[in-house]
């Protein structure tokens, strides 16, 4: 183990800061991708916050390479001498394009470059971060859970640009590897949304969920549900997906368990977090005024597909075939506030 070296894309990511600690953990060398010089640092202060470093235990098995998802370069020396990849990079709006084509084609295009690059390197498996968004949208209101077999259909109603982004960059994956893959493997993690303790002020779009509920910024709760997995878990599958020969040519749903609700969320925390939990509003927000505000409001705008329907999903396949135990979604949740507040970052 410690001769082999794992390559991680968009190291500067959440996820793949989790994923590099849990790596070198393990013994690993481990590259990282950046998509500019100078990021290096960062993405180093990401890992050592993970991991608690006081004096960079591992830091020595860790290097970086610069390559950009949108172009071929750096990504054959990255590849040098790598018997793994982690694919964890993806580019994510920051509000919806106009042209679908502006997420999608990067999705797919990027998987593809790096899938090339690692075949022709001769990495023995790719583990690529798709999404429970290649899973579970463009279908009829369902009380069925959906489990691995099942994938998107891109074509149904309501299906915005980045969920089809991440169900047609997995498709070509896929393809490619019947087609074009060789010996090579490939595996897959299909995460739900990811939470977890954060490292830092760069948040993604579910930490800021929780800022804002624990902050009294949300008057009340959105008829909304979601799945939820811990990044720390989120992470953990993914290595396994990476050393299980069970693994090779296999997708694993990443969630803690099912779906819950926005209102189940908000009484966790209000009952969790003593005093700073009393600011955590629990009343529902009527659904006429979520899709009046969305008329207003970017991000509420992105909520209102997504109201009064709940995504029900199965995650026993990571249990029984990779023996993976993911926090509970309450835990999940609590630690995600927990590491907010300790952070300074609730305002």
């Amino acid at each position: 183990m410690s001769g082999q070296r794992v390559l991680v894309t968009g190291g500067s990511g959440f996820l793949a800061a989790y994923c590099i600690a849990e790596l070198l953990a393990a013994g690993f060398q481990v590259r990282a991708t950046v998509r500019s010089p100078g990021r290096e640092s960062a993405v180093g202060d990401h890992v050592a916050a993970v991991r608690g470093d006081t004096a960079g235990t591992g830091a020595e098995r860790l290097s970086f390479a610069v390559a950009d998802l949108t172009g071929d370069a750096g990504w054959a020396e990255a590849m040098q001498g790598c018997d793994f990849v982690l694919h964890v990079a993806s580019p994510f709006p920051g509000s919806a394009p106009e042209d679908e084509n502006e997420l999608i084609v990067p999705a797919r295009e990027g998987t593809l470059r790096v899938l090339r690059a690692a075949r022709d390197a001769g990495v023995a498996r790719v583990v690529m971060t798709s999404s429970f968004a290649a899973i579970g949208y463009g279908h009829p209101a369902t009380e069925r859970e959906f489990t691995e077999q099942d994938w998107t259909d891109v074509d149904g109603p309501g299906v915005p640009p980045y969920i089809k982004s991440k169900a047609l960059a997995e498709r070509a994956a896929w393809d490619f590897m019947q087609r074009d893959g060789g010996t090579m493997e490939l595996s897959v993690v299909n995460p739900v949304g990811i939470f977890g303790p954060a490292f830092g002020p760069d948040m993604s779009s579910s930490l800021r969920i929780i800022q804002q509920m624990v902050a009294g910024k949300m008057p009340g709760v959105p008829n909304l549900a979601t799945a939820v997995v811990d990044v720390r878990d989120a992470a953990d599958l993914h290595v396994k997906a990476m050393t299980s020969p069970k693994a090779a040519g296999e997708r694993f749903i990443a969630a803690a368990g099912d779906a819950v609700s926005f209102r189940d969320i908000a009484q966790t925390l209000r009952k969790r977090l003593g005093p700073q939990g009393t600011k955590v509003a629990t009343r529902p927000l009527p659904s006429w005024l979520v899709r009046l505000a969305a008329r207003f409001v970017p991000q509420f705008r992105a909520m209102t597909g997504n109201l009064d329907v709940v995504r029900h999903v199965d995650n026993s396949k990571a249990r029984t075939v990779l023996g993976w135990t993911p926090r509970s979604t309450q835990d999940t949740v609590t630690a995600t506030a927990e590491s907010l507040i300790r952070l300074g970052l609730i305002p």
